[in-house]
Parts: structure tokens; sequence; C-alpha cells
């Protein structure tokens, strides 16, 4: 593996391994898990010299070779700035949580286990060259910042901003994986770099304005551009690092990376230069206003960000003008845009993270956020104001803090778009100059207000939570660095000239130099009397007057529309859809079991029937077929006549016997026919479905003996008719339309030459379908989660809508410690019947002498054999799942005979925490193979000599069985003892 394929892998192993170093250590978790950033910003640090050279960094490692799926990392000068803010700021923003979180009064090892998912997240998306790689990580980014801004789950405003978030920003990326997939419709690739290379043939597409639409749209909401913004302001509800991070430094700037990304596919189109200008412009101008009108400092700094957001798409969209002449001098003009984008970009995630970590600490020290009850912090917290001072006179604009240069440098783009007769619209483009300046004095106002109200006149001691006071030193380091970083950039804004700047504009404007040619990027304070300066003159000049004059404006107090807002319209949109769909599924969700497997069937008899009648692939050959041996029949007539028998039964105890009865005639096929890999996984799988069955049977209510309706009777049999025909035909028609050789052949050919294995099936499940395999075991996992958290969560049933609990149901849930009324076949007993308690697993400990016994001795034949069929499994029948649900049958049997209480004592396992061990190990298992750089899930076998056993075979599917036989034994526990315990 290598060292770039390394650094986005190390935050998620680091994630991983954070609750168990919470757990074994006695520091704070963030001291643990700062190293990690520190070494990555380190590590791309050392990258500048060679990224400034014009070289780049691919390594790809193979993922999926058969849908063209490679885990290609690609550092290029783009991202390389973005991977420098990523570690950069995610390190100072670990070390501010280490004292803004608290040991012990916080869950703060899941705090990190969710942040730093998050940055390798990022790592990936802004370093991943295959589109469908860049989109899982990307809906990565959204699923872990959902869980960062619900970190509070216990507020709500903290669950509705993280839900809305989410909804938003995955809609946005599924659009954009929508686009994607017309990319690829369009040139064949999903390598960004292959699409860039050869998109001058794209223009002409039918898919080419779709595509990019969608994929404006999926950048749009994740950078909270207008009218997608309204998830930003409520995810400051997040605790401030997370805002620090998440929303000034890193997510929000992933859609001003795609922007940048494919700018070289889109760019010279006017539809491109006006959606992303105009969207970028819109968002700006708004965002700067609202801002003026918060009373909270997050909710300020939210629109700021907004605002800023806007600054740089719009000047991304108006640097893609130069795709409109490549090789001209005209071009390098519209692309200093670009170089104003990318260093303001640098700059907000300096003077923001310096702003939100300020907030952070008055909140921390003050108890308060609202401004309105503060003031004069500036004689106690010194220090804090300082750095505030320059985070605010940064984002104002105001020299010599490095904002005042990216500020002048965005003057400087709109007014060459505005005096430029090469571009249409020129009435819009005349606009661009005085949105500009109006912005920048709603951005000049925010930012006086921000820092005056907060630090300067009257204190108000007591409208405070607590005594104001200046913050610990850890938590004022990393604000004094970014501010000094503000300052230094300010003073010195060249120092990321030829490092930074320069290798990320040649990534995203690669067409418009000759070879071995660079961008002339140079920075300057002073260009003399330009209209810039007298631009900067009129917004500090009518900055100063409206932040006087803020009182008595009344359109900055009150909001601008009352009645109509984009939050009420997604609020409304949100509840008319959950209103509808709570309609919709009313009236097919009626709560009957009956119903639902009904849907199920017909569905498949009318799919499956049409499938079968449209292609003409029922086909029925009698010499395609074996004879059929006497102990065949005989256990075929054994099979029917149990599954006949199961729906005349008159009590679920004798239905249970004779499903397990048909079940294992069906062992006896497998028996037969030789299939011993099959033959055990049947009969344990009947044997523990038998005691899941009895478990279940336990809390279930009266079986109403009543008459059934003929017409219901009749659709069930035509159901069950249907069903069994379509079955049938599928089966024989697969028979008897086989024209080619089957893939049985090159299993049996190569299971022990590509895997070193003898055992076909077990090859087959851990090594050739191995994806499967695990994908397999992940839904189990689900499941198993699924039923625990349905039972123990279970709420009393809804006496309004009994329907959806069963109408025979009437007394206390189970949850409360009572079985609940009816549990057996028989109407008089409200208490299940002595044979039926002796089978499921109590509170209490079992009076069952003889079972208890036997147990002791049987359980540990069976686990020991169990562990035999797990490691013999590659050669001979057996492996991870036929040995997991054979240790299961050997814990149920003893949960049966001792009672859970006694059971939980004597194997104190979490088997929820024991499925999640499973699932990781088969997970590191496929990982591992991308240390020799093979494709996902591969694996590898060798002989060695050891000693006592001489010359053994090993085999690296081992390690992945072992992960399989774990998770088995996890779900089927966690089924068992969660079913089959009382409260």
């Amino acid at each position: 593996m290598s060292l770039l394929h390394a650094a986005i892998l190390l935050p998620f192993i680091a994630s991983a391994s954070s609750p168990l170093l919470h757990k074994l250590s006695r520091f704070h978790t963030g001291w643990l898990m700062l190293p990690v950033p520190v070494l990555l910003f380190v590590y791309f640090a050392c990258q500048i010299p060679i990224i400034s050279q014009g070289e780049v960094r691919k390594e790809t490692i193979s993922w999926i070779p058969s849908l063209g799926i490679d885990f290609t990392a690609y550092l290029d000068g783009l991202g390389m700035l973005f991977a420098l803010l990523i570690s950069g700021i995610g390190s100072l923003v670990i070390l501010y949580s280490i004292f803004y979180l608290k040991r012990g009064q916080e869950a703060i090892h899941l705090f990190y286990v969710y942040l730093l998912l998050f940055m390798g997240a990022m790592l990936g998306v802004v370093l991943s060259d295959h589109m469908i790689v860049l989109y899982g990580f990307w809906e990565l980014t959204s699923i872990s910042s959902f869980l960062l801004i619900a970190f509070w789950h216990g507020r709500e405003r903290s669950r509705y901003g993280a839900l809305k978030s989410m909804l938003i920003t995955v809609f946005g990326g599924l659009a954009m994986l929508a686009g994607f997939i017309m990319l690829y419709a369009m040139s064949g690739t999903f390598s960004i770099r292959e699409l860039i290379a050869g998109s001058g043939g794209l223009w002409d597409h039918e898919l080419f304005l779709p595509a990019m639409l969608l994929l404006l749209l999926g950048a749009f909401t994740k950078s909270a551009q207008f009218p997608f913004h309204i998830w930003l302001p409520d995810a400051m509800e997040a605790p401030t690092p997370v805002s620090a991070y998440l929303h000034s430094a890193t997510m929000v700037k992933a859609g001003l990376y795609l922007v940048a990304r494919f700018s070289p596919v889109f760019a010279g189109t006017s539809v491109w230069f006006w959606l992303v200008s105009g969207a970028g412009l819109v968002t700006l101008i708004y965002g700067s206003y609202r801002a003026m009108k918060q009373t909270d400092l997050k909710a300020m700094l939210a629109f700021s960000t907004i605002s800023q957001l806007g600054l740089i798409m719009s000047l991304l969209g108006l640097g893609s003008a130069a795709g409109s002449y490549a090789g001209a001098e005209t071009s390098l003009f519209f692309a200093k845009a670009t170089t104003a984008a990318l260093f303001h970009l640098v700059n907000h995630a300096v003077f923001k993270g310096t702003l939100f970590m300020v907030v952070g600490i008055v909140d921390h020290e003050t108890g308060t956020r609202d401004i309105r009850k503060l003031g004069g912090l500036m004689a106690v917290m010194p220090i804090t104001f300082t750095a505030a001072l320059i985070g605010s006179f940064s984002m104002a604009g105001l020299p010599p803090f490095n904002g005042f240069l990216s500020k002048e440098m965005f003057f400087t783009a709109v007014l060459n778009i505005a005096r430029t007769d090469s571009l249409d619209l020129q009435a819009l483009r005349m606009l661009l100059p005085v949105i500009a300046w109006m912005a920048s004095v709603f951005t000049f106002v925010y930012s006086m207000i921000l820092l005056f109200a907060t630090f300067t006149g009257r204190a108000q001691p007591d409208q405070s939570e607590k005594q104001p006071h200046e913050a610990p030193l850890g938590m004022l380091l990393p604000p004094v660095v970014l501010a000094s970083l503000a300052v230094v950039l300010g003073l010195f804004p060249n120092v990321l000239a030829y490092s930074i700047l320069e290798p990320a504009m040649a990534a995203i404007h690669p067409g418009l130099l000759q070879p071995q040619e660079r961008f002339l990027v140079s920075i300057s304070h002073w260009h003399g009397w330009t209209a810039e300066v007298f631009m900067t003159i009129g917004v500090v000049l009518g900055g100063t007057l409206l932040f006087k004059l803020r009182g008595r404006l009344r359109g900055i107090r009150e909001p601008l529309f009352q009645r109509v807002t984009v939050n009420r319209v997604y609020d409304e949109g949100l509840r008319l859809l959950h209103k509808a769909g709570h309609r919709l599924t009313g009236t097919y969700m009626t709560g009957s079991l009956r119903h639902y497997l009904s849907y199920i069937l017909v569905f498949l008899i009318v799919a499956a029937g049409w499938a079968l009648l449209e292609s003409g692939a029922i086909l029925l050959k009698e010499g395609r077929f074996a004879s059929v041996s006497l102990y065949e029949a005989t256990i075929n007539v054994a099979l029917i006549l149990c599954a006949l028998a199961v729906p005349f039964a008159r009590s679920r105890m004798t239905a249970i016997i004779l499903t397990g009865a048909a079940g294992y005639m069906v062992t006896l096929f497998f028996v037969i026919f030789r299939a011993p890999d099959l033959a055990l996984t049947q009969v344990i799988v009947e044997t523990v479905s038998v005691a899941l069955f009895l478990l279940c049977f336990y809390h279930l209510p009266k079986l109403k003996q009543e008459a059934v309706k003929r017409r219901v009777k009749v659709t069930n049999l035509m159901i069950a008719l249907g069903v069994g025909t379509i079955m049938t035909l599928i089966a024989l028609s697969v028979s008897s339309s086989r024209s080619t050789d089957t893939i049985s052949e090159y299993f049996l050919r190569n299971s022990y030459k590509l895997a070193g294995g003898k055992n076909v099936v077990n090859v087959i499940l851990v090594d050739f379908r191995g994806f499967d395999t695990l994908l397999e075991i992940v839904v189990l996992g689900i499941a198993s989660y699924g039923i625990y958290a349905l039972i123990k969560l279970r709420l009393e049933p809804d006496r309004e809508h009994p329907a959806l609990h069963g109408s025979a149901y009437t007394g206390p849930s189970i949850g409360d410690g009572h079985p609940g009324p009816g549990i057996t076949d028989h109407p008089d007993q409200s208490k299940p019947a002595g044979p039926n308690r002796l089978l499921v697993p109590h509170r209490g400990r079992s009076n069952d002498v003889i079972l208890q016994a036997v147990t002791k001795v049987t359980m540990f034949i069976i686990v020991v054999f169990s562990w035999y069929l797990l490691f013999a499994g590659h050669h001979h029948p057996g492996g991870g799942f036929i040995g997991g649900l054979m240790a299961s049958a050997a814990l149920v049997l003893l949960a049966m005979a001792i009672g859970t209480t006694p059971f939980h004592a004597a194997v104190p396992l979490d088997f929820r925490k024991f499925t999640a061990t499973g699932l990781l190990v088969a997970l590191v298992t496929g990982i591992g193979s991308f240390l020799f750089k093979a494709p996902f899930l591969s694996h590898t076998f060798g002989y060695v000599t050891l000693p006592l056993l001489g010359r053994t075979e090993l085999a690296t599917a081992m390690l992945f069985d072992l992960g399989v036989y774990m998770t088995v034994v996890g779900i089927t526990m966690t089924i068992m003892l969660t079913i089959g315990r009382d409260k």
C-alpha cells in the first residue's frame, strides 16, 4: 500500500480504535488522537516541494476489477491545498476540543470516532480520482457530519439540524451520482483525469447539460448555496469544535472542491459561468444581509460562512470564463479570479476557524452566545479579544490582514468581468461590482457587530450564567495560532503563491499554459489608486455608517419576509411529505402478516411469470431429468405430507414440529446428493430455527380458533399454488435450457489451484464470492440489531390503532415483565404450559437437573466440534458459517438448561459487540489485501513448517472465516437472548 492510501485510511483506523483507547487510557482521548492529523499535515507538507514543481502523485489499488472500480489516489496542487486544510485545521480543532469537551461529562470517544471518520472521508473526497469512489467518500462525509451535528442528541434542535443537513446534502449527493453516471455514459470512463483529457468532445452531447446541472446540485447543497443554505445555521447546534472544522474549513468546502475539480470539463460554457457565479453572488449578498440580523454569535458566523462560501463560489464561476480563451492572454486575465478564489479559500479557513473558536470560548466561559447579554469582555478576556479582533478585521477585509488581500482580488475579478465585451448579458455583468460592494458593506457591519458588541461597551455580568474569565491556555492556543496566520499571510502573502496557489491553479486550468510554463501569481497590498481601493474606502465608510445606525433601521432588525421563507418551505414540504407517506402507507400496512406476505408473493408471481412468458424461457425437456430413486421418493412424500399438514395444525406447537420436520427432510436430500456442507448447515439451521420459533411462541397471544372466511381460504390457496407453480417452472426451465458449461466447473478446477482449498463450497464463500459473504453477514448483523432495538425499545401498544399491534393482543407489553395474556394455545390459561416453559430461557434458574447435567458435557463437545468445523472447513466439510451455527446451538442449549440470568454470569459476553468485532475482523481482512496492492478481499495461501504439526498450509481466508464465525455466533445469540428473555 502506498503512503497516499495510508494517509487516507489512517483516520479510519484511528476512528475505529478510539473507543478501545478511551477505555484503556486514563488520558483524554483527544491526546491520543491528536498525532493522527499532525502526522498527516507533516506528510502533506513534505509533498509541497514535489507538487510545486508541477509533478503529481498517483497510486492505484485495484478495488473491484470486474466493474472497473479502482481506488486511485491522486495528489496534485488542488488536492494538496485541501489536504493541508483538512489535516492542519483538524490538528488545531482536536487540540481545542481536548479542553472544550471534558472527560467523563461527554461521550468523547464517540466524538473522536465521528470526527476522524469525517476527516478520512474528506481526504478521500479530495484525493480520489475515481468518481464512484469519490461519491462513496462524499456520502460518508454527510453521514459523519450528521453524527457530529447530533452529538448532543438529547437536544431536539440538534436532532433537527442533523436530519436537515443529511437530507439536503444526501439529496444533492444522489443528484451528483446521477451526473457522474451521465459523464461515464458520455466518456466511457469514471476517471476524473481521463474525463478532463477527453472533455473537448463532450460539449455537444445531449447529456452534457443534464450532467452539469446534477453535478452543480451536489456542489450547491454541500456548500450551502442559496436556496440550499438552510441546513448550515441549524447545524450550529453541534459542539463548537465541529462548527470550527466542518463549517469553516472542510465539509462546506467540498462543494467548492467539486466545482474547481470539474471546471476543466465544464468551464468555458456560458451556462456554467452564469450558474456558478450567479449562485455564488446571490448567496454572498443574502448570507451577509442575514448575518447582520443575528443576535446569536454562532448564528451570525453561520450566515457569514454562507456569505463567504458564496464569494468563493462566485470567484470560481468568474474564473471559469478563462476556459473560453484557451491559450490567449485574455484567458490568463480571467484566471486571476480563480487565484482569488483559492487564496480566499485559505483565508476563510483561517479567520473563520479563529472566530468559531473565539465564540466557543465566549460560550464556554460565560454560558451564553447572545450578544444582547454580552459586552465588556475585553477587560477580562484580553487574549480572546485579540484573536477576535484579528479574525473580525480579516473577515471585514481590512488591512493589513489576509482577508483584505483576497477581498481586493475579488473586486478586481468583478471589475474585469464588467469591463470586458467578450461575454453576453452586459446589463447583468455591470451589476456584479454593485453586488460585490454591497455584500462587502454588510460583511463589514456584521464583523464589527461580532467584535464590538461582544468585547466592548458595558459589561453585563448579571446576564451571564458564569463569571466571565479567560480560557485555559490549551483552548486559547488554536485560535491564537490561526490569528497569527491571518497576520502572517496578510504581511507575506506570496509565501503561498508558488508553493500552494500556483499548483492548484494549474490543476484547475490545465490547458491554459504551454508545457513548462507557469501561472504568474503575485499578491501585494498596493497597486496604486485603483478602483478597488476606492471601493474599499467606500466599504469602510458605508459600513461604519450602517453599523452606527443599525439600531434605527427597521429593515435590519426585522425579517425580510415574514410568512414565506425557505425554512418554512422545507418544514411544510417535509410535513406534507410525511403526511402523504403516512396515508399511503396506511392503505397497505394493515398490521396483518398475511397481507404482507400476500403482497410479496403476488408480486413474485406476476414479475416472474411475466418474465418467463415474455422471454419464452419455459422449456421442459424430459431427457434432461434424472431418475428418482426409492429413497428420494420416500423423503419427498414425507416432505410433502409435513408441508401440507402445517396449515391444518390446530396448535402452534404442532405447526412448529411439522415445520422442523420438513426442514430435516431437506437435510436428508442433501445427504443423499452428497452435499455434506449443506447438510450440516441445514440441520443446524433447523435446530436453531425450531428453538427460535419456540421462543417466539412463548410470547404470542392466544390462537383464536375462529372460522376463516371462504374467500380468504381461496385467496391463500391461489397464491400458494401460483408460487409453487412459478418456482417449479423456473427450476425445470433452468435445467432444460442449459446450453453451456456451468460455472461450477470453473470452481472445481481452480478451488485448490487458486485458493488452496479442497472444499469447493467453503472456497466459494470465503474467496471467489467473499464479497457476497461479507455483505450477507453485514445484512444479518443489521437485522439482529434491528430485532434487539424493536424489542428493547418497544413502547406500550397504541390503543387507538390496534391493527398496528394485532387486535388479539390486549394485555400489557412484554417489556414490562409480564408474558402477556394468552401465550399458550389453550384459551383457559393465561400462562405458558409447563412443557413450554422448560423450553424457554427464563430470568430465573432452571430446575431441570438432567438437562443441566447433560448440557455440561455435551456443550463442550459441540463447541470443540465447531472449532474443528472452522479450522477444517477449507479442505473438509465445515467453515465459519457452519462452525458459528454449531457454537450457537451449544450456547442456546446452555441458556435453555440453566436460564438466562445464570447464562450471562457463565458467558459474560456482549454478543452485539461480538457481532461488531466479527464484522470488523472480516472487513479488516479484506482491506489487508491493499497492503499488497491486490483487490479487496484477495486471499493467498502458503506452506510453513510448524513445531509438532510439521508442514502446514496457512491461508489468509481463515481470518475472514474467523470473522464470519464470530459474526454468526453474535447474530444468533443476540436474536435468541433478546427474544427469549423477559425484561
